[in-house]
């Protein structure tokens, strides 16, 4: 939820806020690339690998922002939030999901990451947060955070095409 609601929500927002249409369309279609072709596959690695690259570039600040959001729901935890993030969000191999779910994982307590499975090929990823491992009861307390993290971006959004409309005159 964490990486898929910046991607998805955060940086549309942000995107709209700063560029208007245009630029929310464009990153709509950066995201539907990377979507689409941004596999590792034979077939796909050559424009795969550029439509991932480009998504990572366009999705960089909504990452960063959405980080900011969760601590700004979460204030008690922002020092957790921010040192988990420096410290764990290297660890993951994107560049955009590993400071989002860093912040995730700070916020809830719980540890994400360590050995996956996707599509039946393990992988090891760096372990994110200090907290316990994740359960099932989990699930309501990430959807409330991720519902907030989003309002709290839609509130900075607001307030950035305000900011440009009166920059604009």
């Amino acid at each position: 939820m964490a990486e898929n609601g910046s991607d998805a929500v955060v940086a549309p927002l942000l995107r709209g806020a700063v560029a208007g249409t245009p630029g929310l369309l464009t990153h709509r279609a950066i995201n539907t690339l990377d979507a689409m072709i941004g596999h590792h596959t034979p077939r796909y690695e050559q424009f795969g690998w550029a439509a991932a690259k480009l998504d990572d570039l366009a999705n960089w600040p909504a990452a960063r922002v959405s980080v900011l959001c969760t601590m700004l729901v979460h204030p008690r935890r922002a020092r957790s939030i921010v040192a988990t993030v420096r410290r764990d969000a290297p660890a993951h191999p994107s560049p955009n999901a590993g400071p989002v779910e860093s912040a995730y994982a700070a916020a809830l307590g719980v540890r994400l990451g360590g050995t996956n499975s996707y599509h039946g090929a393990v992988e090891h990823r760096g372990v994110l947060g200090d907290g316990r491992a994740v359960a099932p009861d989990d699930l309501l307390r990430v959807v409330r955070l991720h519902r907030r993290v989003c309002a709290a971006a839609l509130a900075m959004s607001v307030a950035a095409t305000l900011g440009v409309s009166a920059l604009r005159g």
